[in-house]
C-alpha cells in the first residue's frame, strides 16, 4: 500500500504517518550494505581515486550535497583528501550534452571521458531505473569504476546493476530521499572520525 493512501485534512496526522512509514524505511536499510559502501569510497580517498556522484531532481541535489559533505567535510581535521564530482553540477555541459545527444547521456557523457579504472561511481535514484542513471552504471560496471547505488521504490535497474545496493524499503519519494539523505549524511562524518582523534572528536561539531 502506497502512502499517503487516503486524503488528510490534519497536517499533525499526516506528520505522525509519514515519520512512521520514515521509521519503517530507517529500519529497512541494510546495514551490512552501508559498512560496504564506507569500505569502497575509504579505499578510493586512500588510494587517491575520483568519486562520481549522480542523481536527477531532489536526488541530483543530495548528490551536490554529498559532493560537498565529502569533498570538505571528509578532509576536515584528517589527511584525506577526496577528489569528488556531481557529474549534474555542471549546468552548461549538462544542458549541450541534453540537447546535442540526449538526456539519456547526460552523465555517462562525462563519466566516460573523466573516469578511470578504480574510480567510483555513487548514483542516487528514488526509482533506481532513470535512464540517464542506468546508463551510467552500466558503463562503470563494464570499465572497472566501482559502483554503489542509492534507490527505494522496488531498486530498478541501477539497483541491480551496481555492486553495493543500499536500498529504502519505501514508496513515497519524500520519504526515500529523506532516508537517502540521511544515508550521505552517515557515510560522510563515519569516514572523517576514522581519522580522527577522541578528544579532536570531542571538540568539533559534526
Amino acid at each position: 500500500m502506497t502512502f499517503p493512501e487516503h486524503s488528510y485534512s490534519d497536517a499533525a496526522r499526516y506528520c505522525d504517518d509519514y515519520f512512521d512509514r520514515v521509521a519503517r524505511a530507517l529500519a529497512s536499510v541494510d546495514r551490512a550494505g552501508i559498512q560496504e559502501a564506507a569500505g569502497v569510497l575509504r579505499a578510493a580517498y586512500a588510494s587517491g581515486a575520483a568519486v562520481f556522484v549522480c542523481g536527477n531532481g531532489g536526488s541530483a541535489s543530495i548528490a551536490d550535497h554529498l559532493a560537498c559533505d565529502h569533498l570538505k567535510g571528509v578532509q576536515t581535521d584528517t589527511a584525506l583528501r577526496p577528489r569528488v564530482m556531481s557529474l549534474g553540477a555542471n549546468v552548461a555541459l549538462l544542458t549541450a550534452v541534453a540537447n546535442d545527444i540526449g538526456f539519456a547521456d547526460v552523465f555517462v557523457y562525462p563519466l566516460r571521458t573523466l573516469a578511470r579504472r578504480g574510480d567510483v561511481l555513487v548514483t542516487v535514484s528514488a526509482s533506481g531505473d532513470s535512464e540517464n542513471v542506468v546508463r551510467a552504471v552500466a558503463w562503470a560496471r563494464d570499465n572497472g569504476v566501482s559502483t554503489i547505488a542509492l534507490t527505494g521504490f522496488s531498486g530498478g535497474r541501477s539497483g541491480a546493476l551496481a555492486e553495493t545496493h543500499l536500498h529504502v524499503a519505501a514508496d513515497n519519494h519524500g520519504v526515500v530521499k529523506d532516508m537517502q539523505q540521511s544515508i550521505m549524511h552517515v557515510l560522510a562524518p563515519h569516514l572523517r572520525q576514522e581519522q580522527m582523534t577522541a578528544g579532536l572528536i570531542a571538540e568539533r561539531r559534526f
